[in-house]
């Protein structure tokens, strides 16, 4: 067995995806524990982690999650703009 990561079954993060075998990757954050960035569409979140990090707003009654620091004052600027986007 090799000692480097490229070579461990841990190192890929492929969010939730099925491996090429069929099995399930259990280490990766299930569909409801991710969020899409609304200022960066395409970035995937893991909520969890944007939490600790603080890279989250509540508008209207929704939590939105951010993929960086640079995305939360975007969407404070305005955040109907992005949440028409989302």
């Amino acid at each position: 067995m090799s000692d480097s990561p490229a070579g461990s079954c841990c190192s890929n993060n492929n969010n939730g995806a099925v491996a090429a075998d069929g099995r399930k990757d259990l280490l990766a954050p299930s569909a409801d524990e991710l969020a899409e960035c609304p200022v960066m569409v395409g970035s995937t979140v893991v909520k969890a982690d944007a939490e600790v990090a603080g890279l989250f707003r509540d508008y209207e009654g929704t939590r939105y999650y951010f993929c960086c620091a640079g995305c939360g004052p975007r969407f404070d600027a305005d955040p109907a703009k992005y949440v028409a986007a989302a």
